[in-house]
């Protein structure tokens, strides 16, 4: 089976998303203490949530990874993309239904900053920089 998941793109956009919402964690946490902390955290952790949740809906929808035609993996890249959104829409409504003293602004800001740190995988390759590929 094919694992999005897995591959490097991947890793180093969530660590990416992990450095941003802690940082901005401990911003938010200086600006208004514990409740923004929190807060941050949370929004980082509904786009991380959500991330995975493409990974692995690509990745079950692709199965081995060589699709015989452009239906498939079009067909798999709407299931990922439909799993990611609605994985942000409950992640969104659970965090501010449930969660009392969300700071709205730290919440937000790690969520949106996540979120555009998830879209920049497009420019990560598949090699670590500096290392020669087979030719």
């Amino acid at each position: 089976m094919f694992a999005p998941v897995h591959t490097r793109p991947f890793r180093v956009v969530l660590q990416w998303q992990a450095i941003t919402t802690v940082a901005i964690a401990l911003l938010a946490g200086l600006w208004v203490g514990w409740n923004g902390a929190w807060s941050a955290l949370l929004g980082g952790a509904v786009s991380v949530v959500a991330g995975i949740a493409f990974a692995a809906t690509l990745g079950l929808s692709l199965g081995d990874g060589r699709p015989a035609g452009p239906v498939k993996p079009l067909r798999a890249m709407l299931r990922a993309e439909a799993a990611k959104v609605i994985a942000i829409v409950v992640g969104l409504a659970l965090v501010l239904k449930t969660v009392d003293g969300i700071v709205h602004a730290a919440f937000f800001s790690a969520f949106i900053v996540a979120v555009i740190v998830y879209s920049m995988a497009f420019f990560v390759g598949e090699q670590e920089p500096g290392k020669q590929g087979d030719g």
